[in-house]
């Protein structure tokens, strides 16, 4: 059984006059917030708001770069050579951390969003040049990406600290990647099911996947999306259920020890 894991949330994903999210009652369950850098949600504005939310919520923040597809959300593949990647992840996390360091703070980590993520899982070219972009900026920023994927892989090859990243509140896959958007049961809207789930990951390191068999899934950091009807409702009882079971709920920046 994990003794500490991490709770992250997608965060800071408004754009303009449009609001997505309950990131005020979110900051309040969450220890990491994955805040979007301006490509696939969010605005300079909206960056800074939330940096200056985390600050407040004693939440460790990280940044979220995604392909620049607001239309899209950032869920739709794109073809982008590695070159393209490194350098718009680069733009991307070092806005964030330009901004993090007006208001008095660090990045702690980066988590890159939807499609690329999903790419990336896969494709080490893409991962590669994800893991120079972050090695490049701050060599001690931690990588999340899910456990055993080409992705960490990247990471670790690159000498970064990673986090292994579980999701609440998404269907996976026998291979233990995650189900598709497009598909059925891609999104698990039970609360009871997702809190059932978060916790099974936590202390016994398994999720159940897609042909109703458990598979491994030991992680670091378990996420919840900000954009999930009722989402600040379910991190909640997610991290009650959590702590009631013994698990201490801590940033991975803040752990005394990480798996590299």
């Amino acid at each position: 059984m994990a003794d500490c894991v991490d709770l992250n949330s997608d965060l800071g994903e408004s754009f303009g006059r449009w609001t997505l999210g309950n990131d005020v009652e979110l900051m309040r369950s969450i220890t990491s917030a994955n805040i979007a850098c301006g490509f696939h949600a969010g605005d300079p504005g909206v960056m800074r708001e939330t940096v200056r939310r985390a600050k407040a919520a004693g939440v460790a923040i990280g940044a979220h770069p995604g392909f620049p597809d607001l239309v899209g959300f950032g869920r739709r593949n794109m073809s982008a050579s590695p070159q393209e990647v490194e350098d718009f992840v680069i733009y991307q996390v070092a806005a964030l951390a330009g901004i993090a360091a007006a208001e008095g703070l660090r990045l702690q980590h980066v988590k890159a969003h939807g499609a690329l993520y999903n790419m990336a899982i896969r494709d080490r070219r893409l991962a590669d040049a994800i893991a120079r972009a972050v090695a490049a900026l701050d060599a001690a920023l931690i990588l999340f990406g899910l456990p055993g994927t080409e992705l960490l892989h990247a990471a670790e090859a690159a000498g970064l600290t990673v986090a292994a990243e579980g999701f609440a509140d998404r269907g996976y896959e026998p291979d233990g990647s995650l189900t598709p958007r497009d598909r059925p049961g891609a999104v698990i809207h039970d609360p009871d099911n997702v809190v059932r789930r978060a916790a099974r990951m936590a202390q016994e390191g398994v999720v159940t996947a897609s042909n109703g068999r458990d598979i491994p899934m030991r992680v670091d950091t378990i996420c919840t999306h900000g954009d999930t009807q009722g989402s600040h409702e379910l991190t909640r009882r997610i991290r009650e259920a959590l702590e009631r079971s013994g698990v201490t709920v801590r940033a991975v920046g803040a752990r005394p020890s990480l798996r590299t």
